[in-house]
């Protein structure tokens, strides 16, 4: 593996480079396994906590979980965030005995400003099939979406669909659904609803976001 990016302008690099690697593939229909990526930061924003929590798909209980403490990787730039986080989330994943099916990140893939955020940074260098669920939108612009649990509306970045902004639970805030890497929009958002079948937010998310908080407690 190549040094880690120094520069805003290696970052870049880096992100056009392996923004080519992305493939546009259908994903697996029914995954048995799916991990939650998340990282949480400290008061000062000098430590962080990444946690991997992988969940069966069926009944959604937690697998495996791995956790690893550090520093941010790079400094904050809007764009340039997952620089941050992949280096630390790449451990976690390398302690997992039970290898997920699809990695689900509390970020952004496809709805990026360079159209390659977190979960497509992180599909590519594993391979996985990896799709981001924000809780707010990074770019983009939509149509009202329907109040009812599973209505969606087309996100839209520049003339370009990028992603789906997702109602998961009726009268309930819509999430942001964008694909990262070997998994179509469609299936991202289906298991996405799987995930959710009582909160805003996916299992995944909401577990990985605990335990990550937890570590720096």
């Amino acid at each position: 593996m190549q040094p880690w990016p120094r520069t805003e302008e290696d970052a870049r690099a880096v992100q056009d480079l392996l923004r080519g690697r992305v493939v546009a593939a259908p994903g697996p229909a029914s995954p048995a396994t799916v991990a939650g990526l998340d990282v949480a930061y400290d008061d000062s924003g000098q430590r962080l906590g990444a946690a991997v929590v992988v969940l069966d798909t069926g009944d959604l209980s937690v697998l495996d979980t791995a956790v690893v403490r550090g520093r941010p990787a790079f400094p904050y730039v809007p764009g340039l965030f997952a620089f941050r986080e992949v280096p630390a989330l790449l451990a976690a994943l390398d302690r997992l005995t039970v290898r997920p099916e699809v990695l689900i990140c509390d970020g952004h893939g496809l709805a990026h400003p360079r159209r390659f955020g977190l979960a497509a940074h992180l599909g590519v260098l594993t391979d996985l099939p990896s799709f981001g669920v924000g809780k707010t939108r990074l770019v983009g612009e939509w149509e009202p979406v329907g109040a009812t649990r599973g209505s969606r509306s087309a996100l839209v970045d520049g003339g370009e669909p990028v992603g789906a902004v997702l109602r998961t639970q009726t009268g309930v805030k819509p999430v942001f659904v964008s694909v990262g890497h070997r998994i179509d929009l469609d299936h991202a958002c289906a298991l996405t609803l799987r995930l959710a079948p009582r909160y805003r937010l996916p299992e995944t998310t909401r577990v990985a976001d605990r335990v990550c908080r937890d570590l720096l407690t």
